[in-house]
């Protein structure tokens, strides 16, 4: 596998699919942590877009309206864009980080990073949120922000790390300052080639799910 056409072909970023600048600061932050979450899930990419974009339709992008928007009318937009599998449990947890995250850090994500001492502490405060953020959410939100936090340095998944032991990357940081390549997108890569598995690969074919 070339590793170039893979992230041609497979390592746009997940906020830049959904349309969320990442430079614009918080509220595009809380978007992608909502993003985060969803397709932290094992589920289709493609329903957990549409989800997304179903929170958008609906308002619902922010800490202070996810947080009032009230269990039931989190379930229907779950449910509509197709996340009925998880939905009830989701819709729990999604109040609980989003409440959270608007009564300690004032619903802002820069705040929470301001606070961060380092990378490690960073992923402590965010998993800190609630218990539907684990390691693999960290890792999904923590990706694409690289490019705008400093001290956002995720661990490679697991499955991602068998990813790139299977291309021959051991260092996936180190390979991608050796080769010229932007970081974010040779995760991202990696992440899809993951998903999808070799015989699918080089096209991912996105949004396609597993």
């Amino acid at each position: 596998m070339d590793v170039v056409t893979l992230i041609e072909d497979c390592g746009e970023p997940y906020s830049k699919m959904l349309g969320i600048d990442l430079k614009g600061g918080d509220p595009a932050y809380v978007k992608w942590l909502l993003a985060s979450i969803l397709y932290a899930k094992p589920i289709r990419e493609e329903s957990a877009t549409k989800t997304y974009k179903a929170f958008e339709s609906a308002g619902l992008v922010d800490a202070k309206s996810i947080a009032g928007a009230g269990w039931d009318r989190l379930v229907e937009v779950l449910d509509k864009g197709g996340y009925a599998r998880y939905d009830y449990s989701t819709a729990d947890r999604l109040l609980d980080i989003f409440g959270r995250l608007q009564s300690e850090y004032g619903g802002s994500l820069r705040r929470l990073y301001d606070a961060s001492k380092d990378s490690d502490d960073l992923g402590r405060r965010i998993m800190g949120l609630g218990k539907g953020i684990g390691p693999v959410t960290v890792s999904v939100f923590l990706r694409d922000m690289q490019r705008v936090w400093p001290k956002a340095r995720p661990a490679l998944t697991p499955r991602v790390k068998k990813a790139a032991d299977a291309l021959g990357i051991r260092d996936a940081r180190a390979y991608a300052v050796e080769h010229g390549l932007d970081i974010v997108e040779l995760e991202t890569a990696l992440h899809r080639y993951s998903r999808k598995g070799k015989a699918k690969m080089p096209i991912c074919l996105r949004p396609q799910g597993d």
